[in-house]
């Protein structure tokens, strides 16, 4: 049996942070802090949380203070490195949000997620951000027994956490292929509450509006202690009568929050351009966003420029919550990524990989992301969002706002709002568990690719020892 090797195109790219950089390059910095400094808001992170919460602030009050405070350049992390999924899949298990709350504060926080998919939409349209957005929904598909059997199953449940008739259609398999042709696909779930991103474009796009705005954005500016109304970095100590963290999967590096959120990775490949034919062929002619029901599941978009981009969960997690290389992403996972697109994508076959990269989502111990202000200590944060922050962040940034602001809202109502979540285990458990999990999550893929007609009893048992 010949061992599978990667197809790359002359131009491969493996990190240098991710493709959504590389046709305008990887940004230089903008100027670092230059001294001590007091604001009203210091706000940790320059990801998509922070310039929300930003934009959403000084459109609300313009003479307020607002520094954000990034260790690289704004979209540097998980803003700049998704798959571009602008979609309204909550960031948390909605059961949980409904044990805690209630089933109506939860179907609250689920329509909340339907309209910040529009919200982000209308902003990026009248800020004259240009960021590839097409909205033609989300595809869900099932490409064998066990599969389809828990695409069906699931739907009683979603329908009561807030997905009407009109926010999620079943598919049959000649309906789906209308849309695009899955190899082996049995059937789908389709919703149109999702759009395609071009994730850096859209980070990139709203750092420059918050600076029109009289934002300050430091960059090279790394945050490595919080306190009350502090942000203490090697340049200087801000002070602020809020100070927000919003570092998602990069929270473990913080001084005395290693086991806030785990730091969870997931890995990217982009082909070349595909020629007319092979797009002839999958029969791919929207921008609908696709996620198969695998146990250790993909994401996939077709790019503006005619390319397939699809990510999972490669190595999920480095002993210690280590994070970062720049993107670079081991020859493993590549060859795993390149598997499952020829899988579902025979047409694929001939087309190169031209870049692969890696970057890492929060994930709080109960799969459910919280956004949080003390007043007394002036401190607090948003995020966790477990992989759907594109829209969640929207979501938190306007929520975060009202919290400032001290409005009593239905924003500040939502469950997420002050939810308090136990810390991961200390290691090496944390490691032996999180690697555990995905070698059995792969298991009970190839055990259901072999036919079994339901979920393997190994997912079903990561499941409840993960808390998913």
């Amino acid at each position: 049996m010949s061992t599978p090797t990667l197809a790359t195109s002359s131009t491969f790219v493996n990190g240098d942070v991710s493709f959504w950089y590389r046709e305008s390059g990887v940004p230089a910095r903008r100027p670092a802090l230059p001294g001590n400094l007091e604001v009203d808001v210091a706000l940790v992170g320059g990801g998509y949380t922070s310039l929300w919460t930003a934009y959403y602030l000084k459109q609300a009050q313009p003479d307020m203070r607002i520094a954000v405070l990034e260790k690289e350049f704004a979209g540097f992390g998980a803003s700049g490195r998704n798959g571009g999924w602008l979609s309204a899949e909550p960031p948390g298990q909605m059961r949980r949000y409904a044990k805690s709350h209630g089933r109506e504060p939860a179907v609250a926080l689920q329509r909340e997620m339907f309209s910040s998919v529009d919200e982000v939409i209308r902003v990026a349209t009248e800020e004259g951000i240009e960021a590839d957005i097409q909205k033609d929904g989300l595809l869900h598909v099932a490409t064998n027994a066990a599969q389809e059997r828990r695409l069906r199953e699931r739907l009683p449940a979603l329908r009561a956490e807030g997905w009407g008739e009109d926010d999620l259609i079943e598919l049959d398999r000649d309906q789906l292929a209308e849309r695009v042709r899955v190899a082996g696909a049995r059937g789908a779930q389709w919703s149109p509450h999702c759009a395609r991103i071009q994730p850096a474009k859209l980070v990139r796009g709203l750092a420059s509006v918050v600076e029109r705005m009289g934002v300050a954005v430091y960059e090279g500016t790394e945050v490595t202690e919080i306190r009350p109304r502090q942000a203490v970095t090697a340049h200087g100590t801000v002070r602020a009568t809020y100070v927000i963290r919003a570092l998602e999967g990069f929270t473990a590096g913080l001084r005395g929050h290693r086991r806030v959120w785990l730091p969870m990775n997931s890995s990217m490949i982009v082909t070349e351009p595909l020629p007319a034919s092979a797009w002839e062929e999958i029969g791919w002619r929207g921008a609908e966003l696709i996620g198969d029901e695998a146990n250790s599941y993909c994401y996939i978009q077709r790019t503006a420029d005619g390319r397939i981009a699809i990510g999972g969960r490669g190595i999920p997690y480095m002993f210690g919550s280590h994070v970062d290389q720049r993107g670079e992403t081991r020859a493993a996972t590549q060859l795993q990524l390149q598997a499952i697109l020829r899988q579902h994508f025979p047409a694929a076959e001939g087309v190169a990989i031209d870049h692969t990269w890696s970057g890492v989502l929060g994930v709080p111990r109960d799969w459910c992301a919280t956004v949080h202000l003390d007043e007394q200590t002036g401190l607090g944060w948003a995020g966790g969002y477990v992989g759907h922050g594109v829209t969640s962040t929207n979501l938190a940034g306007r929520t975060l706002r009202d919290l400032i602001l001290r409005q009593k809202t239905d924003l500040t109502r939502l469950p997420w709002v002050d939810r308090e979540v136990r810390g991961w285990e200390p290691e090496p458990l944390r490691w032996l568990g999180v690697r555990s999990l995905y070698v059995a999550y792969r298991a009970a893929d190839r055990h259901e690719n072999s036919g079994l007609g339901r979920t393997s009893v190994i997912a079903r048992a990561a499941n409840v020892i993960s808390g998913r």
